[in-house]
């Protein structure tokens, strides 16, 4: 029988364990499907831009902070970019990564960032079936019951985990069952099922797995252990570090002997994604994959700085019982989004503070507990740790495309018609080169006049530049004026060539011009262009003529 389930009928009332059963081959994109369509939600109620229902996440609206559709491209570009050259920017520029983080990723590459960040893309590379070889496998029944009980609770108006049966709670089931088989000895724990939703909700179920593995061995480890010992070191952590920030706030806590582990362990062992309004957890969540699990100690902190910092709100929680009412409910403005992040990273709480605090807790724990009963593996604090520590290769980085598409083989018409665009493109290519060539290389303008290659015999007079040239050489520079007794005679213009090759000058010729000067203009000035042209030129004329 259909049974009425969040006001609607339920057509499905199968177990997830009979539908996962029958759907072992299930693609890994399935996780993006809407359950809400399947039980009618989408009619009536509307989801907000982060697939929730009705709003039930209450401050979600109001804390998120509206980022620019110009300022969202261009970071997009930046982690493309980023993403592209991963080792790179981690090793080189992790500082940049970090701010990046802070301001938050942008919602189209978060699923992939947090891969990156958490080194799960490595570690899906290299150990390629791994996740599909466990989820073929039928699990140990015993924890197959606690999650199957969990499933419904995790986020129940998400339209991806609305529906009992439906996708989300399906690939939620094979991620947990999974890890179960990943890690028998440490089986499953109720606070690993939202950090999975979380990560499902952005990427497919191969892809939350190895992010669940990082998540629960890198950066939590020991946190869902059996006896919860790793949590209860972190909770005595936490106490002593608000001793040194907020001291008003740990001898409050310390009169009324409140144990950390009574207000902590929810916000440690589901990293506030059950506490804070969804856009601070989204961008928590950047920071804690890129810095570890300080940015957690410091959310922690600023919350408890925040609701008991101050002495009026010290006097309306008089008692153990109001003290933890308040931690309850905590006001919506200390979680918003802008607030929370600037505060975050202001705390003076670094990653050495927490390893320092850490190993003097664990003196005293063995000092009066004993050791203890489950030795995790060091924690990993950050991205570019975790990378350094296990060095990726090349091809582990390489991003994989999310949409393929097929091209049909071409026909022989088809590369008929390739090769004759080729052959067109290449001799445009070719004219456009010859006539560049042709553009670049000056034109030689022979001289439509012989030049004499003969030089001049010792007694010819000396030569007189042509007028042409004279124009266009620059003017000399006039010499100084002299007088008139001493100054020199100027050289006489040149005769004729054709008059020099005829008849040979005599010496009385020569006396009665040198006795009687010529008042008349220099022949330079006489000469027509034919004569001017047929001038013996000098070596160093004709360059500058040329």
């Amino acid at each position: 029988m259909a049974r009425v389930e969040n006001g609607r009928q339920s057509a499905d009332t199968r177990s997830i364990r009979t539908l996962s059963s029958s759907h072992t081959h299930i693609d890994d994109e399935s996780s993006f499907g809407s359950d809400s369509e399947i039980n009618g939600f989408t009619s009536d109620r509307q989801t907000d831009k982060y697939g929730f229902i009705g709003g039930a996440q209450k401050y979600s609206e109001e804390s998120a902070q509206d980022v620019p559709p110009e300022v969202l491209r261009q970071r997009e570009v930046k982690w493309l970019d980023m993403l592209g050259h991963w080792d790179k920017w981690m090793v080189k520029r992790h500082d940049k990564v970090r701010l990046r983080c802070q301001k938050g990723i942008p919602p189209a590459l978060r699923g992939r960032a947090w891969l990156y960040l958490s080194g799960g893309k490595v570690k899906r590379e290299q150990n390629q079936g791994k996740f599909q070889e466990l989820d073929s496998q039928a699990g140990d029944p015993k924890w197959l019951d606690v999650i199957e009980k969990d499933l419904h609770r995790q986020f129940p108006f998400h339209e991806m985990f609305v529906s009992r049966g439906g996708h989300g709670q399906q690939d939620l089931f094979r991620v947990l069952k999974a890890y179960t088989l990943y890690r028998p000895e440490e089986g499953y724990c109720q606070a690993q099922a939202p950090i999975a939703a979380v990560l499902l909700m952005h990427m497919p179920a191969e892809d939350a797995f190895w992010g669940l593995v990082q998540i629960c061995e890198k950066y939590l480890p020991g946190y869902y252990s059996p006896g919860l010992e790793a949590i209860q070191l972190d909770g005595e952590i936490l106490f002593a570090l608000l001793r040194r920030v907020c001291p008003l706030a740990y001898r409050h806590l310390e009169k009324h002997k409140i144990d950390p582990i009574l207000y902590m362990t929810e916000w440690f062992m589901c990293a506030f994604s059950r506490t804070l309004p969804w856009a601070s957890v989204l961008r928590v969540w950047d920071m804690i994959l890129c810095d570890g699990v300080k940015i957690i100690f410091r959310v922690g902190l600023v919350l408890l700085k925040c609701m008991l910092g101050s002495r009026e709100k010290l006097k309306a929680c008089q008692g153990q019982y109001e003290t933890m009412e308040l931690l309850r409910a905590i006001e919506p403005r200390y979680m918003q989004e802008g607030f929370l992040a600037r505060e975050i990273v202001e705390v003076p709480v670094s990653a050495r503070d927490i390893e320092r605090e850490h190993h003097s807790q664990l003196k005293r724990w063995r000092k009066n507990r004993g050791e203890l009963n489950f030795k995790s593996p060091p924690r990993m604090h950050g991205a570019r740790v975790i990378m350094l520590a296990e060095p990726p290769r090349r091809q582990d980085l390489q991003q994989n495309p999310t949409i393929i598409v097929e091209v049909p083989p071409p026909t022989p018409q088809m590369k008929k018609a390739a090769k004759t665009k080729e052959e067109r493109s290449s001799m445009k290519k070719k004219k456009k080169k010859s006539v560049k060539k042709s553009s670049q290389t000056p034109e030689i303008i022979p001289n439509p006049y012989p030049l004499l290659e003969e030089p001049t015999p010792q007694n010819q007079l000396p030569t007189v530049q042509p007028l042409f040239l004279t124009e266009m050489l620059p003017p000399q520079p006039l010499p100084p004026t002299q007088p008139e007794a001493q100054a020199e005679p100027q050289p006489e213009p040149q005769p004729e060539p054709e008059l020099l090759s005829q008849t040979v000058p005599d010496t009385v010729q020569q006396q009665q011009q040198q006795q009687t000067p010529t008042k008349e203009p220099p022949l330079a000035t006489k000469e027509s262009p034919l004569q001017r042209s047929t001038h013996s030129l000098s070596s160093t004329e004709q360059d500058t003529y040329l």
